[in-house]
């Protein structure tokens, strides 16, 4: 399936609505679109297997553009937009892309001249450079007819980079027929319900990988993405009653600000529509997880799962109010609870999370990363710890670059962050390790003040102890500081490397 299919059933349906100004692209638009870029990609040289690159907002443009280089068989690279300079070409340079496409006006493209040599064209969006062509322009040039031979693309993503260089992951090979549906798209169908009805509103920035890969499944699958420039919580309310929206993906920063809300804007908005509301990219705090299946009703999903495609657990709402805290059970792959010593670990006791699978993910040009995610049985890690219930069920724990280890104690600061998060003055909050020199690691956290709550002594002091009410004094911070705003992706991730360097200059940091 693919929008050329939907163009000829439903022409005229809308496959995109923009949130912010209104716009609507059809599906016959999208697929005219999408043929005249892929002209333009092939009148370039471009063959089934070569790169393409773009770093593009919210935008409208961005749907044919990722449609014209799947159906072309390229790989294809979408950067995010917050890069600088250097991190850019970084990604442009690696994947090796011959063509880029970008907003103009953003940040980075001021430091990018000399530094990308191997890209053959360059294009903007609302806009002409020196050494940039206009893109409408010349895709406007091109024939809106189908290729003679289309063959389907992929995506080649980069991680965010919380934990140093960003990696590219290559999961497969571009080349499988346009209609041959993916992991993706048949996870949508099977579990989430998605079809031709399904209305599906994303929140999130197009470049990564999720808000990508699932509105690409909602246009294989006929249905219309409503898609919001950027988040806004009660903005994100009021959409879903307007356009009677039936899927979302959500991150739990967002279940947090949604719950935040006035009560009286909460309970003014039907949400009756919602038939899948998923979410993932982050632990959930228990309390957050259970309010939220309490306001819409047991139509939450949650996922673990990485770019690199390498094993998938799910849970539906049921599953989780059975066992809070979980994540799901494995549903593509046998998942493993590895000691440090390699030993596979029981059930409750909490390791390295494997998964063992037929995934050949490997990430690019660095085959000493792709060898770090291995282990010597040829099972695969995103870095992340956790353990299994007695049911088989998974609950994360944290990442291993960010655990805590105080006087030979290990401590997760996820669970510190859970708690401090609910706290009505704390509008984001960053658990971590810094220096101590009896305890080798103290437990600090950074905390972005809500709105109207001054930030101080009297504060910190606070949160403290409404930390120490709710978990073991160990686990809790013993400092706090605040920051106006914290390093966090619009995806949700935090950037806590750029946190913890502040503390740990002239030391020596586990950070990987």
């Amino acid at each position: 399936m693919h929008p050329g299919i939907h163009a000829a059933d439903t022409p005229d349906k809308p496959a995109v609505i923009m949130a912010d100004t209104g716009e609507v692209m059809t599906y016959a638009e999208l697929d005219r679109r999408a043929n005249q870029a892929a002209h333009l990609f092939a009148s370039l040289g471009l063959r089934p297997g070569d790169h393409v690159a773009f770093q593009v907002t919210n935008r409208i443009g961005f749907f044919p553009l990722l449609w014209a280089a799947h159906r072309s068989g390229l790989w294809y690279t979408a950067l995010s937009t917050r890069l600088g300079a250097e991190e850019t070409a970084y990604i442009v340079n690696d994947c090796a892309a011959r063509v880029f496409v970008a907003d103009a006006g953003l940040e980075s493209l001021a430091g990018l001249d000399g530094a990308i040599p191997g890209v053959e064209a360059r294009y903007l969006f609302d806009g002409t450079a020196a050494g940039w062509e206009g893109w409408d322009a010349a895709v406007d040039a091109q024939p809106g007819t189908p290729q003679s031979d289309p063959v389907a693309g992929d995506d080649l993503l980069y991680s965010s980079g919380t934990t140093g260089r960003p990696k590219g992951v290559e999961r497969s090979h571009p080349g499988a027929a346009l209609d041959e549906l993916d992991g993706v798209t048949a996870l949508c169908q099977l579990f989430f319900g998605f079809d031709r009805d399904t209305v599906y509103l994303s929140p999130a920035p197009l470049y990564h990988a999720a808000p990508l890969r699932f509105t690409r499944a909602v246009h294989r699958l006929g249905g219309t993405v409503v898609q919001m420039g950027h988040f806004d919580a009660e903005s994100y309310l009021r959409l879903i009653g307007a356009h009677r929206v039936t899927a979302s993906q959500l991150v739990p920063t967002m279940f947090i600000r949604l719950l935040k809300l006035d009560p009286e804007v909460r309970a003014a908005t039907d949400v009756s529509s919602l038939r899948a509301v998923i979410h993932a990219a982050a632990p959930c705090p228990v309390e957050v997880k259970r309010r939220m299946i309490d306001w819409w009703g047991p139509v939450i999903w949650e996922y673990y799962a990485g770019t690199e495609g390498n094993g998938l657990v799910l849970c539906n709402s049921e599953e989780w109010l059975a066992h809070p805290g979980t994540v799901g059970r494995p549903i593509t792959a046998a998942v493993h609870i590895v000691g440090d010593d390699g030993r596979e670990l029981p059930p409750g006791e909490a390791g390295a999370i494997y998964f063992e699978s037929d995934s050949d993910f490997a990430y690019r040009n660095d085959p000493d990363k792709t060898a770090a995610a291995h282990n010597e049985r040829g099972w695969g890690t995103l870095g992340d710890i956790g353990y299994l219930d007695e049911d088989g069920f998974l609950h994360l724990t944290d990442r291993k670059a960010y655990m805590i280890i105080s006087g030979g104690v290990n401590i997760y600061p996820q669970e510190a962050e859970d708690v401090l998060s609910l706290h009505p003055r704390v509008a984001d909050v960053a658990v971590f390790g810094v220096p101590d020199e009896e305890m080798g690691e103290e437990v600090k956290a950074v905390v972005q003040p809500a709105p109207g709550a001054q930030a101080g002594p009297e504060l910190a002091a606070e949160l403290i102890a409404y930390c120490r009410d709710r978990l073991a004094h160990y686990k809790c911070p013993r400092s706090v500081d605040f920051d106006d705003e914290l390093p966090r992706h619009p995806t949700g991730k935090l950037y806590k490397r750029l946190l913890k360097d502040r503390y740990w200059q002239g030391h020596t940091s586990r950070v990987i």
